[in-house]
């Protein structure tokens, strides 16, 4: 059966979802505790709602066992400031897995990954995300949407499944957001995947919050970003969207491979030195690549970056 998500979820899924990395030792083992100073700084500065297993977390190189472990972690250091939510996907028993691996964790919701399968039927979708659902065993359910060429149809479908309460929409097309918007229940909360570059536009079309990979560097940044769009004010969500779209147009490098590897980078020149990128991701950054980072840094103020720069 499922039951009605926490208020205080609800409330905080139009925020901002801060997607967490995952440390790794010198061993390439997880090494949670390096999370730490990065969760606490993310509370202190706002960001409403934290993610473990999120693609930022390197949640495809990780194994199921140690995304398990990654969810009881963030769970433990967030102790109850924010709510939690644990990323789920893969096999479809894994994703099982590790949704009762959330609810035991003490999650408040559940983030499904849209399956990469290269075999994916539209109701085969539908189908996983009952089962999940169904595993959760009430906890809320918000879907990962990284490719709307399953349809509207099946967006539709599986925006109904019981549980659903909000979708993470992370494709560049704001005019198919809107009409998705139209057709599903207005109490469904769609929240920009795309993060802060791409905020404005699909909160236009209706979308509310987005997800973040630069909290776990910037949060302050992303929060005032948050505030500007949720008082209208798209001139200077712009502005602040300017200011560091150096950082994220190096994220973009190598179809998209620095992605985590420019906050991992970020992050130790910082001085919280979370470990490398595992491949498929790019490790180390280029020469170039990390001298841009350190300027951008230094730029920001983040006294451990002015001085390597």
């Amino acid at each position: 059966m499922v039951t009605s998500p926490t208020p205080n979820f609800l409330s905080a899924l139009p925020g901002i979802s801060g997607i967490l990395v995952t440390p790794f030792d010198g061993e390439d083992r997880i090494a949670p505790q390096l999370l730490r100073p990065v969760i606490d700084r993310a509370v202190s500065a706002g960001v409403h709602i934290l993610t473990a297993n999120g693609n930022t977390g390197e949640f495809y190189g990780l194994t199921t066992a140690e995304a398990e472990r990654m969810v009881h972690a963030v769970a433990e250091m967030v102790s109850g400031r924010v709510p939690v939510i644990g990323g789920v996907g893969r096999s479809i028993g894994d994703a099982v897995a590790l949704a009762r691996a959330s609810k035991a964790a003490g999650a408040s919701a559940l983030m499904v990954h849209q399956p990469p399968d290269p075999f994916v039927a539209p109701r085969g979708v539908v189908s996983y995300v009952k089962r999940v659902a169904e595993a959760g065993q009430g906890l809320p359910i918000v879907l990962y949407l990284r490719n709307d060429g399953i349809g509207l149809d099946a967006i539709e479908q599986l925006c109904a499944i019981p549980g659903v309460v909000g979708v993470k929409w992370a494709s560049p097309a704001p005019l198919r957001l809107a009409e998705a918007i139209r057709r599903a229940d207005p109490k469904t909360v769609w929240v920009g995947g795309l993060a802060e570059v791409w905020a404005p536009p699909l909160t236009a079309v209706g979308a509310r919050g987005f997800t973040s990979g630069l909290i776990n560097v910037w949060p302050e940044q992303s929060v005032a970003i948050h505030a500007a769009l949720a008082a209208g004010d798209y001139p200077k969500a712009n502005a602040l969207i300017a200011t560091m779209s150096a950082f994220e147009e190096l994220r973009a490098e190598e179809g998209n491979g620095t992605n985590v590897s420019v906050v991992k980078a970020a992050l130790k020149l910082m001085g919280n030195d979370c470990g490398h990128v595992r491949p498929p991701g790019a490790w180390p950054l280029t020469d170039r690549q990390a001298t841009r980072l350190a300027e951008s840094l230094a730029k920001w103020g983040l006294a451990a970056a002015r001085k390597a720069a």
